[in-house]
C-alpha cells in the first residue's frame, strides 16, 4: 500500500507546548513516573477554578444550547465583548464586528486564513507564542520573526520591524501582554507599530490574551484604542483571567477602518459560516464573565497566590548559577536564559529532554517559541508553592550537575 504522507502544509508547523517532550512525559507517567508540569499555561489542573457565578450560568443555560447559534455568536456574549471594547476606549466597535469562537486559537487560525495567499508574510514577534508562527504556516503564509530584545527588557524593536517589511508583507502580530516573556507594552511603543503599520498599510492582529493577568502597578492599553486608523484585529478569551480554559470561549474584535477591508470582512464571515459556530455553552459565560467580579485582581495582588508564584519562580530560578531572567510584570510564564560559557547546548530540545528523563520536571525550550539560540526556556510558575519549590529545585541539581561536566 501507499505510503500516506502529512501534507506539506505541515512542513514548517512547529507546537512544542505540546510536542515531543510531552509525548515522553506521557509515557513516563504510563510508566509509573510522577512528572512535574511546568510546560503549558493549563489553569484547572493546578488547582485555579472557573468562577463559581460563570459555571452557574453556563449550567442555567444548558437546555437552551443544544442548538446551532449564529455563526458570530450568541447575541448576549457579543454584547458584552461590546460593552468591554468600550471600557477599553476603542471607538466604533457594533456586534457584526466581534465573532466567538472556540477559544483565541481558532479565530487565529480563521483571520490568518482569511488575510494571507500562498507566499504572503506576517510579521511575528521572536519569541512568540508558536500558534502564530503554526496559523500563517497553515494558511500558505510566511511567517517572519522579528526581533524582541532580552536586553530591551523583552520589548520589540522598531527598527527590526521596519527592517523586515517586503512588498509581500499583510500585517503585523502583536502579543501584549507577551506570552512567553511576560513583557508587558508601554503605549509609546506599541503607538510606535501603529505608526509602522499606517505607514504599510498593515493589518494589525494583537493578541490580548492576558490583558487582565498584571503585577504591581502594571496598566494594560488595547491596541485598538490607539489604533483608530489602522484595521486592527483583537483577540482575548475566557481562558486565562477567568481560569476557563476548556470552555473555549474567545473572541476577535475588527476595529479601526473597515471600509478598504470589505472583501477581507467577507472572507471572515465565510469563514465563520463554514464553521456553524462555536460551542454554545461557553459562549453563555462570556456575558457573566465580563460584567461580574473579577476574581482575577485577588490572585495577582500582593499574596495573591498568582503574584506569590511569579514571585517565588522568580527567586528561584535566578538564584541557579549562570540563570538569568527579566521579572515579568504580566501573565503565566517567565522566560529564562542559561549563560552559553556555562551551559554549552547545541540542540535545546534535546537538553530539555534530557531534563525531563532526570529530573521528571517538563520544560519548553526556547526554540518552542520561536528563538533558537539555544540558550533559553519557558517556566510556567501555575504549581502551588511546594511543587515550584521542588520542579525548580531538581532543575537546579540538573544545571549543577550539567556545569560540572563541562567545566
Amino acid at each position: 500500500m501507499k505510503q500516506l504522507k502529512k501534507s506539506a502544509k505541515l512542513a514548517n508547523v512547529l507546537y512544542d507546548v505540546r510536542g515531543p517532550i510531552v509525548d515522553a512525559a506521557r509515557q513516563m507517567e504510563e510508566d509509573g513516573q510522577k512528572i512535574i508540569k511546568l510546560n503549558i499555561g493549563n489553569m484547572a489542573p493546578f488547582g485555579f477554578d472557573a468562577p463559581e457565578e460563570i459555571q452557574q450560568d453556563m449550567i442555567r443555560n444548558l437546555p437552551d444550547s443544544a442548538g446551532y447559534s449564529d455563526s458570530k455568536g450568541i447575541f448576549a456574549a457579543r454584547k458584552a465583548v461590546m460593552h468591554y471594547t468600550q471600557q477599553q476606549g476603542v471607538e466604533g466597535v457594533t456586534l457584526d464586528d466581534i465573532y466567538l469562537g472556540n477559544g483565541a486559537s481558532e479565530l487565529i487560525v480563521m483571520a490568518t486564513n482569511a488575510l494571507l495567499d500562498d507566499g504572503d508574510e506576517l510579521l511575528v514577534p521572536m519569541p512568540d507564542y508558536p500558534l502564530w508562527t503554526a496559523a500563517v504556516s497553515l494558511s500558505g503564509g510566511k511567517p517572519v520573526h522579528y526581533l524582541c530584545e532580552e536586553d530591551n527588557q523583552w520589548l520589540p524593536s522598531l527598527a527590526d520591524i521596519r527592517a523586515r517589511i517586503t512588498p509581500r508583507t499583510r500585517g503585523i502580530v502583536v502579543i501584549n501582554p507577551n506570552n512567553p516573556t511576560g513583557v508587558l507594552y508601554p503605549d509609546e511603543l506599541l503607538r510606535g507599530i501603529v505608526a509602522i503599520a499606517r505607514e504599510h498599510s498593515l493589518v494589525l492582529l494583537v493578541d490580548e490574551v492576558y490583558d487582565k493577568v498584571l503585577y504591581e502597578d502594571a496598566r494594560h492599553t488595547a491596541m485598538a484604542s490607539l489604533s483608530t486608523d489602522v484595521l486592527t484585529l483583537t483577540f482575548n478569551s475566557l481562558s486565562k483571567a477567568y481560569r476557563s480554559c476548556g470552555y473555549r470561549a474567545g473572541w476577535m474584535i475588527v476595529s479601526g477602518p473597515k471600509g478598504n477591508a470589505t472583501d477581507y470582512i467577507e472572507g471572515l464571515n465565510m469563514l465563520a459560516n463554514l464553521k456553524l459556530g462555536s460551542n454554545v455553552p461557553g459562549q453563555w459565560a462570556i456575558q457573566t464573565a465580563l460584567g461580574g467580579y473579577q476574581s482575577i485582581n485577588d490572585l495577582v495582588k500582593p499574596g495573591g497566590r498568582l503574584r506569590r508564584q511569579r514571585d517565588l519562580a522568580y527567586e528561584l530560578i535566578t538564584a541557579i548559577p549562570g540563570v538569568t531572567c527579566v521579572k515579568p510584570q504580566a501573565a503565566l510564564y517567565i522566560f529564562p536564559r542559561l549563560d552559553p560559557v556555562m551551559y554549552p547546548i547545541a540542540d535545546d530540545r534535546e537538553f530539555f529532554m534530557q531534563v525531563l528523563r532526570e529530573t521528571r520536571v517538563m520544560l519548553v525550550q526556547g526554540s518552542g517559541f520561536n528563538f533558537p539560540d539555544n540558550q533559553h526556556f519557558r517556566i510556567v510558575f501555575l504549581p502551588h508553592e511546594d511543587d515550584l519549590r521542588e520542579a525548580i529545585g531538581r532543575i537546579a541539581k540538573f544545571l549543577e550537575r550539567y556545569r560540572n561536566r563541562n567545566a
